[in-house]
């Protein structure tokens, strides 16, 4: 997201210090990049999605006088390649393609940070190796539970009945009792313009939900190629397998990381990831701080949600909150 007009209390914007391609596969490269202070507290920045990818204000939540802030588009996002492709793309995979990154860095252990489901990886990440995590900044919680996907195909339509409209329209009357079996009929076919269109689509319902007041500007921004193509096909995918998750995983193992400090940032009127999700996993981790921020929805850059983060990030540093 690059819209200024949102105004979101970030620190200043800052260009990376270097950047490269991953090859991680026969198939997948990743966009990684390094900003901020080398010598700095590492942190590990997880978009959203899946298939989001990367915007330069994301480097913009944290303190580059005190953080070695490093960012990567997932598997099929942004300037990763091949775009949109979701072969040989599980959340096993990112969490090893995670690990390869640590590595390449020489980083022994760092702060994760990720919204929406970059909340999701990085549970799913941290609980795989909690001996790599200092700590967590967690916003927007997904847990990729069953409800959850079948609130954001179908429950979303009680608050934005008229982009849910929208969304069910690209689908034939016979087709609509199964959205998601439809759209994957669609986004996986052999015809390059049909996925392009139905990527398009259910990216920009998306992207017309994300915010407290609207933002048509986001929305058209969500149905570009660029975007679509990433966050329709992946966001299927992963729907269609459950996030590549056991039942309920991320709540029970959640002892896996309830040692390590982790802050807990919320909108209360968050409608594409409702808050009774963020709400239980603050139950199954009370040690962890919570913040319901009152008057915003989902996205990031809500000022409130932004505010939060960057107080987050900030209080991590000046007080040495890492496990």
């Amino acid at each position: 997201m690059t819209d200024a007009t949102l105004s979101p209390p970030l620190y200043p914007p800052i260009e990376p210090y270097r950047s490269g391609m991953l090859p991680v596969d026969d198939r997948h490269t990743l966009y990684w990049e390094e900003c901020g202070n080398p010598d700095g507290v590492p942190v590990l920045f997880l978009h959203g999605g899946p298939g989001a990818g990367l915007s330069p204000l994301h480097r913009q939540f944290f303190d580059p006088a005190h953080y070695r802030i490093v960012l990567f588009d997932q598997r099929g996002a942004g300037q990763s390649t091949p775009l949109g492709e979701y072969r040989d793309n599980t959340t096993q995979l990112l969490i090893a393609d995670i690990e390869t990154l640590r590595q390449k860095m020489g980083i022994d252990r760092w702060l994760v940070f990720g919204g929406s489901w970059g909340s999701t990886l990085a549970l799913a990440y941290g609980q795989a190796h909690p001996e790599r995590c200092s700590g967590f900044v967690l916003r927007g919680i997904f847990l990729c539970t069953p409800a959850e996907i079948d609130w954001f195909l179908n429950g979303i339509k009680w608050f934005f009945p008229e982009e849910h409209a929208r969304f069910v329209e690209a689908i034939a009357p016979g087709e609509r009792g199964d959205l998601l079996a439809a759209y994957a009929k669609r986004l996986f076919s052999d015809d390059p313009a049909a996925n392009a269109l139905a990527a398009r689509t259910w990216s920009r319902y998306e992207g017309s939900c994300l915010h407290l007041l609207p933002h048509p500007e986001v929305a058209q921004q969500f149905a570009s190629q660029a975007v679509g193509l990433g966050v329709g096909r992946l966001e299927a995918h992963y729907f269609l397998n459950q996030g590549f998750l056991g039942e309920d995983q991320l709540i029970r193992e959640i002892g896996r990381i309830r040692h390590l400090p982790a802050v807990i940032i919320q909108g209360r009127y968050d409608v594409v990831c409702p808050p009774v999700s963020a709400f239980r996993l603050k139950q199954a981790w009370p040690e962890a701080a919570f913040r319901l921020v009152e008057d915003a929805g989902h996205a990031a850059f809500e000022p409130g949600i932004a505010k939060a983060l960057v107080a987050a990030t900030d209080q991590f540093w000046e007080q040495g909150r890492f496990g």
